[in-house]
């Protein structure tokens, strides 16, 4: 044991120089007094400063090289220096599994090479791991701490410092007067975010390298909060305690300059609610939509919304007017209202399909308990016919003609019952989703919310808008029949009959004598509102 070759392993938590320095140097101190009185011969010694809760060590990843090309032991103080996390650690067992590493050796800790050894030093690896984590967590909850407290818990900002004595954050009166004329500059509207860069380096601010800070930074620091006395933590804003550099005013009031001079693209808008919801007649072109502003001699300004043809046609020159967002909302609301259930319907429907479902239930009930049926004694022949073949009553392949016969039989039967369990009342929730969206239309509509009209004629099937002369036409107005579905049947059914209320459940509006489910013969179609 004492003539085999050790590799002596020592790490400190952190790779700031300012932290923890005396730790490598009182490892090695203790380690080799360890070796000599162990006589223990040292091959090598490995330093390094890298935490080890994750893995990617390079030092360690060369010693666990050199072990497994050569073979070795290791001299430790603590596991904890080998690893502190699973990947770490599972790589240590396993080399002394594979007996490519002798031993372990820690002034602190005892170990053998056994299974019970090894099962302590799994133990340890773990121990050391759980205080990773739970040092971790601790940390968070502290600084969750902090942010409910109003304490920004990171480095302060350009204009403050951090006080170390009190942990708290201070206006840094050298730097403050800066960062407030910095503010103001931009706020005037004649500035560039280039200018301020070009001030702040007037002020002597710079990068490490003295080169003037990039625009970006001067950006970041002009958006934000922290110098109006919030700061932003998690991606959420929050209320500090540190006092304010400038007033919320002057903050508003640059954001509304950058915003002004942000870079936009000539002719072109965000993105209105009803883009992509229509079509033009002429061209057949997707209608866009475009914001102009109207400033009068009274200082007021308007903005206004129109939706027109893209143009984007190379055959066809389009003259479609543009139409304004509140003629354009009026006229969808007009159509969604033409597309929604009327209660008195819904109700009586509802009463309609509740009863076409019971009915069905009954029908397909007594299909199915027949077939099951017909199986048990299926079932039956087949084990008689197998009896008597093991008897030797019947020949083989007279067995093979009849059992293939009856077994076809049977899965006939089978399928049967399968695919009618599924489809008796698979048309019932489809149709009882179709009524409750036919019938909060008529909500939808009332409250005129944009989006949500938007959402709900997109959902109607078979609608196709377009705009003709300023006038939102739910179909083409050409010579092409709208798509036959149950939207188009609503609202042709609802023209004829006014709206008026249905003095019985055979109202020839509604639904045919038969009922609203589908019949037997066509259980395995898909209803039309799927």
């Amino acid at each position: 044991m004492q003539s085999e070759k050790y590799y002596l392993y020592a790490r400190k938590s952190t790779d700031v120089e300012d932290k923890q320095v005396l730790s490598i140097e009182a490892q090695l101190v203790e380690l080799r007094e360890h070796a000599k009185r162990e006589g223990l011969s040292i091959a090598d010694e490995f330093v390094e400063k890298r935490s080890a809760k994750v893995t990617g060590r390079p030092v360690f990843g060369k010693l666990l090289a050199e072990i497994e090309k050569s073979g070795g032991n290791i001299l430790a103080w603590h596991p904890d220096r080998l690893a502190r996390n699973s990947v770490d650690g599972g790589q240590i067992i396993y080399l002394l599994d594979n007996q490519k590493l002798g031993t372990l050796k820690f002034p602190s800790f005892w170990f053998e090479n056994t299974s019970q050894g090894k099962f302590m030093l799994s133990i340890a690896f773990g121990q050391s791991k759980y205080y990773v984590d739970n040092l971790s967590e601790n940390t968070k909850r502290g600084l969750r701490q902090k942010v409910r407290r109003g304490e920004y818990p990171s480095i302060a900002p350009f204009g403050y410092l951090n006080d170390i004595r009190n942990k708290t954050i201070i206006i840094d009166k050298r730097r403050a007067p800066i960062v407030i004329e910095a503010f103001e500059l931009y706020a005037r509207g004649d500035q560039t975010l280039e200018s301020i860069c070009i001030f702040l380096k007037s002020k002597n601010i710079t990068t490490k390298s003295g080169k003037q800070i990039p625009k970006d930074q001067a950006k970041k620091m002009l958006r934000n909060p922290f110098y109006y006395g919030h700061f932003r933590y998690g991606g959420e804003v929050h209320a500090g305690k540190h006092a304010p550099i400038i007033s919320k005013k002057l903050f508003d009031k640059v954001q509304a300059t950058l915003a002004r001079r942000g870079h936009k693209t000539k002719g072109t808008i965000d993105p209105q609610i009803f883009c992509g919801l229509l079509r033009c007649n002429m061209c057949n072109m997707r209608i866009t939509a475009e914001k102009k502003t109207k400033h009068q001699k009274n200082g007021n300004v308007h903005e206004y919304v129109y939706y027109r043809c893209t143009r984007k046609s190379k055959t066809i020159k389009c003259t479609e007017p543009a139409v304004t967002e509140p003629d354009l909302l009026g006229q969808l609301t007009d159509i969604l209202q033409g597309y929604a259930l009327p209660k008195s319907w819904a109700t009586q429907l509802e009463i309609m399909l509740a009863a076409d479902e019971r009915q069905a239930e009954q029908s397909s009930g007594v299909f199915i308990a027949d077939a099951q049926n017909k199986i048990g004694s299926l079932q039956s022949k087949l084990q008689r016919l197998l009896d008597s073949y093991l008897d030797q009553d019947i020949d083989r392949t007279t067995y093979q003609e009849k059992q293939s016969e009856l077994m076809s039989e049977k899965k006939s039967l089978e399928e049967q019952i399968g695919k009618l369990t599924l489809a008796a009342n698979a048309w019932v929730e489809p149709m009882r989703q179709w009524l409750k969206q036919a019938t909060d239309l008529k909500k939808i509509a009332e409250n005129a919310e944009p989006s949500a009209i938007k959402d709900a004629l997109v959902k109607i099937e078979g609608l196709n808008l377009f705009l003709k002369s300023k006038k939102v036409q739910p179909t083409a107005a050409r010579a092409i029949s709208p798509p036959s579905s149950i939207w188009v049947s609503l609202r042709k059914t609802k023209e004829k009959s006014g709206e008026k209320r249905p003095k019985s459940l055979e109202n020839p509006f509604l639904v045919p004598r038969v009922g609203i489910e589908p019949t037997a013969q066509s259980l395995e179609v898909s209803c039309s509102i799927h």
